[in-house]
């Protein structure tokens, strides 16, 4: 990701299009090349493509981590470990935590693992306050005005957005708290560590590049998108045009979602009637995959090849209904590592900055092990939980 900091927005469903960041950009200028920044069938690329994240990203998925086996919310890509002496203290702790919203399945399932990972480490964690932004810029950065007086020992900041909230972390970080940002990134290094998976450029480009190859030459794309201006759909979308304007595929409409099932259906079938054929469907996140799919059972065509997430109502719809499919993730799991790395800060030991994490991807061939029907249909197959107080109870 870029050094400033660029991370994730979280899957979203209706509620998502509340995070108010339609106009949030990076106040860097991003770089790249001629080739990757001009585009073709897709439009220009977006102001938050940077060349080298590009590269880097598509360089770590095949990175082997470092870190216990069997744990990815403990392993690191590519580890560049920054000291944490100074902020070295007696224990236990009182951990903070300015959440940017609860309000999609993917965020609501990170954090009922992330309460999980504070109840496993109880012994070293005295309190742990917790504060929803309801997607609002302006109420997070009252939250974490008002945890800077709550005698914090650590913070740690999901942003709503990138941009606006960056004033907000540099504050905090100004007051002297170690802070650690994950998910979604801001435009300083002042944190002590930025955590997230691989990030949005890696997301975009297995989707896009296996959803081109399965269609036939010269196909029909739609490309469904949440909403504009939060980076990490913004890269995954930069990364996935590279793709397919590569493999020339027909990008026949580019269209904004709000992540609502009901609006996806419609844009969906509207793209049906006006084409008549839809040969394949690239998605920058899961949470509405079940929805298009059933726009085209609804409309008696064929399903396309497509991508969706880890959500487990898309697993579950594509072993059912034998789909051409791929799930690249943003594993929840990572909502563990915060709590993890805040207190390693506290205990002294260094901790990789940027701290990233495996992005496992689902594939036909290990669609089993992923499926768990004992689960709701919108948890999260990545959630790293099964080890966890309160699983799988917590998670129903």
């Amino acid at each position: 990701m870029r050094r400033s900091m660029t991370a994730l927005a979280a899957v979203g469903v209706l509620a998502l299009a509340t995070a108010g960041c339609a106009t949030d950009e990076p106040t860097a200028s991003p770089s790249g090349s001629a080739s990757a920044a001009a585009g073709s069938g897709t439009g220009e690329q977006s102001k938050f493509f940077v060349q080298a994240d590009y590269d880097n990203e598509l360089a770590l998925l095949d990175a082997a981590p470092t870190g216990p086996a069997g744990k990815p919310w403990e392993q690191v890509l590519n580890p560049k470990m920054v000291d944490t002496a100074k902020f070295k203290k007696a224990g236990p702790h009182k951990i903070c935590f300015s959440n940017a919203a609860l309000n999609n399945p993917w965020r609501q399932v990170g954090f009922k693992t992330m309460q999980a990972e504070v109840e496993a480490q109880r012994s070293r964690i005295s309190g742990f306050v917790h504060v929803d932004a309801e997607g609002k810029d302006q109420k997070q950065i009252a939250d974490i005005n008002d945890l800077l007086g709550k005698k914090c020992d650590a913070l740690i900041v999901s942003p709503n957005t990138t941009a606006t909230l960056t004033p907000a972390v540099e504050a905090a970080c100004k007051a002297g708290l170690p802070v650690v940002v994950f998910d979604r990134g801001v435009n300083t290094t002042c944190p002590v560590t930025f955590i997230n998976p691989v990030g949005g450029y890696g997301f975009g480009h297995v989707g896009a590049e296996f959803v081109s190859q399965k269609m036939k030459p010269g196909g029909k794309l739609l490309a469904l998108r949440i909403l504009p201006g939060v980076d990490v759909l913004e890269t995954r979308w930069s990364a996935a045009k590279i793709a397919l304007d590569k493999a020339k595929v027909d990008v026949v409409g580019v269209e904004f979602t709000d992540g609502d099932p009901a609006k996806t259906k419609k844009i969906v079938n509207d793209y049906i009637q006006r084409y008549g054929t839809i040969d394949g469907v690239w998605m920058d996140a899961g949470a509405v995959a079940v929805a298009a799919v059933e726009a085209f059972q609804d409309a008696g065509k064929p399903v396309p090849p497509m991508n969706g997430e880890d959500q487990l109502d898309f697993l579950k719809l594509w072993k059912d209904k034998k789909l051409t499919a791929i799930a690249p993730t943003y594993p929840t799991y990572q909502w563990r590592t915060p709590i993890i790395a805040a207190l390693n800060i506290l205990d002294g030991t260094q901790v990789s900055n940027p701290w990233k994490l495996p992005q496992p991807t689902v594939t036909q061939d290990n669609l089993d092990q992923y499926l768990d029907a004992s689960m709701p249909p919108l948890h999260y197959a990545m959630c790293g939980c099964r080890d966890l107080p309160g699983y799988p109870q917590r998670w129903k």
